[in-house]
Order: structure tokens, then C-alpha cells, then sequence
């Protein structure tokens, strides 16, 4: 299903068939798994840090980390592809070679790189899909790690290895890792997306859920109230 039109056109279709406001709280598309926390992590660093994770829609996944103790901003964009490229209606056709992607800075101080991991791998999205996450199909929509250091490469190959050899999930891993060549922001209307579009179906149904699963399985790292991209960039 195509970005610019099916993901757009399916919280239409959805919102003629159901009535989604009394429906109570949804199921997502793609259930949380309960998983270990990674046996090799990053040491603490100083100052803040940079991960780029690829997990189908950046909404959801923007939204998850947005909620994120730790985290001080969460861009959505686009990584694996040129600049020249990345434009939403170019990436929706899934020719760009870029994933829909979310660029965290984070304080390392305060969360680690491995956490950012078992975040991502455990509620933001469903690592054992290939090219696809819930309803969105296409490679724009993969399960992509970019890594900005040789060290964060070394923790996530051997965190999927420690995941895969557990068999946390019921189908191997699909990630992909790889260095991050570099990260361009999405359009302003994608920033905050899930925030402030919290009734549409799709971000209903898909999205609204990761952010209870985060609530219920990370208490310690999940934030009430959301570090917007619009508040950084208001502080800057």
C-alpha cells in the first residue's frame, strides 16, 4: 500500500466504515513482545547522542520515542536514499531507496543506546516483517537500524543475534544495520503527526497502542507528556 495515497487513504476508508470513537481503546496492527534488555550495551557517553531506527510509518515510531525519558527530540524522515530523493511523494513510491526513518537525539546520560534497542525491537514496530509493517507494504516501510558509530553497529548486530538465538519472537529477525550515509527530515506536517492527529483511524488503530505498550512494559522510561519537535524547536 502506498504512503501518499494508501496510508491517507485507508484512515478515510476506516473512518466511513467504523465508528472508531466507540470503539474504546484498539489493538495494534503489530503486537509488543515482552524482551531482554541487550547483554552488551554502550558506555555513557558525554554530550548527546544520535540513532536513526527505520520501523514501517514514522508516526508511530516518532511517537514512541517522543514519550521516551531521555530522548530530546525525534525527527521524522528519511535515511537510505539521496537528498534529492527525499520528498514524501518520491518515497512513497518505494523507488528512492529510502526507509520512512526517526532520527533520535537522546542523553546518554540518562538512557542508553541498548534501551533506545529493546525500545524499538519490543513496541515500536514488528522486526520479523520484510518490507512491510501492519497495513503499509514497500521497502520504504523496512525494518532499518542506520548506526552513527562502529559501536552502536556492534550492539545491535549482537542484540538481534541475542534476540534470534533466544527466539523471543515467533520468526527470525529482519532488521537491517547498516551506517547511516544520511538523515533528511520529512515535511513539517509529518513532525508530531501522532500527537496531534490522536483520533484518526489509522494513528488510532496502529499507533495509540505502542504508546500504552510502552507505558505498560517501560514505566520507568515512558513520559506522560511528549518532547514535541515543535517544543525544541520553540527552546531553540
Amino acid at each position: 500500500m502506498r504512503a501518499s495515497f494508501g496510508r491517507l487513504a485507508l484512515c478515510a476508508a476506516a473512518a466511513g466504515l467504523l465508528a472508531w470513537s466507540a470503539l474504546g481503546p484498539s489493538r495494534a496492527a503489530e503486537e509488543p513482545v515482552v524482551i531482554p534488555p541487550p547483554q552488551l550495551d554502550a558506555k555513557e557517553a558525554g554530550g548527546i547522542q544520535t540513532a536513526v531506527f527505520a520501523g514501517g510509518c514514522f508516526w508511530g515510531v516518532q511517537g514512541v520515542f517522543q514519550h521516551t525519558a531521555g530522548v530530546v527530540n525525534a525527527l521524522s524522515g528519511y535515511a537510505g536514499g539521496s537528498k534529492a530523493s527525499a520528498s514524501y511523494p518520491l518515497v512513497s513510491t518505494g523507488t528512492t531507496g529510502h526507509a520512512e526513518a526517526v532520527e533520535v537525539k537522546y542523553d546518554p546520560k540518562r538512557i542508553s543506546y541498548g534501551k533506545l534497542l529493546q525500545i524499538y525491537f519490543s513496541v515500536a514496530h514488528d522486526p520479523t516483517q520484510l518490507d512491510r509493517q501492519g497495513p503499509d507494504t514497500g521497502p520504504q516501510y523496512r525494518s532499518a537500524i542506520f548506526t552513527t558509530s562502529d559501536e552502536q553497529k556492534r550492539i545491535a548486530d549482537a542484540y538481534i543475534a541475542q534476540l534470534d538465538a533466544a527466539k523471543v519472537f515467533g520468526a527470525p529477525i529482519v532488521t537491517k544495520v547498516g551506517p547511516l550515509k544520511g538523515f533528511y527530515a520529512a515535511e513539517a506536517y509529518h513532525q508530531d503527526y501522532l500527537t496531534l492527529h490522536p483520533t484518526q483511524p489509522y494513528i488510532a488503530y496502529n499507533d495509540l497502542p505502542k504508546i500504552e505498550a510502552l507505558k505498560k512494559l517501560f514505566p520507568t522510561e515512558y513520559l506522560d507528556k511528549p518532547t514535541l519537535v515543535s517544543s525544541v524547536k520553540a527552546t531553540n
